[in-house]
């Protein structure tokens, strides 16, 4: 968890995105590096944190690690639930943690003028950028590849029991029952696996 998952949230979404004291979060994609920026973002004490997803168990895991907001957008109306609960605003830092071009263009369209799109997700088709619509809102778009220069900060936090990284394993297989571990992750929807351990 401290290798890859929460300074990938961390750094890529939560510093990347400049979440401060007060102000509103939209994460999309409510996977194991959602959580983890959900998770982290909470340092900084946001007066709203909005989980967006379409997996509902995934949505219950988010609202009980500390989203105020949880949001399944199956129906599509994301954007028009986050636009109402901001008065029209939007987001002061939308975090794009899932790598496709609909979380993306999500992003896009619930960032507030002067906000922040933090995107985390591993984009491997092209992702459309509306500048039509963006270029007077003096926004900023935000890449990076974590280099884990936060894993010293978060360990003591985690030594500290500030934040508990073992809430984001599901599944625990054995080493002769990988292939099944393997498929529980691949099937994650149905088994509702965020990380599968393998132990010895």
């Amino acid at each position: 968890m401290l290798s890859d998952i929460l300074p990938t949230g961390f750094e890529c979404g939560v510093l990347n995105g400049k979440v401060e004291p007060g102000s509103t979060v939209a994460i999309v994609g409510a996977g194991p590096i959602g959580l983890a920026a959900l998770l982290t973002a909470q340092f900084y004490s946001p007066a709203q944190i909005i989980m967006v997803d379409m997996d509902d168990n995934r949505l219950q895991i988010a609202a009980r690690f500390g989203a105020t907001t949880v949001i399944n957008n199956k129906d599509g109306k994301a954007v028009e639930k986050i636009m109402k609960m901001t008065d029209g605003r939007g987001v002061d830092t939308a975090i794009e943690a899932v790598g496709v071009p609909a979380s993306f263009l999500t992003c896009e369209e619930i960032v507030a003028p002067g906000g922040i799109i933090a995107n985390i997700g591993v984009h491997g088709v092209k992702a459309d950028l509306h500048l039509e619509k963006l270029w007077d809102r003096n926004i900023a778009i935000t890449t990076r590849l974590v280099d884990t220069v936060t894993t010293p900060m978060l360990l003591k936090t985690v030594q500290s029991h500030r934040i508990d990284p073992k809430q984001l394993i599901t599944h625990h297989f054995k080493m002769d029952k990988i292939l099944d571990a393997y498929d529980a992750f691949a099937a994650a929807a149905q088994t509702n696996a965020l990380k599968v351990l393998i132990e010895a």
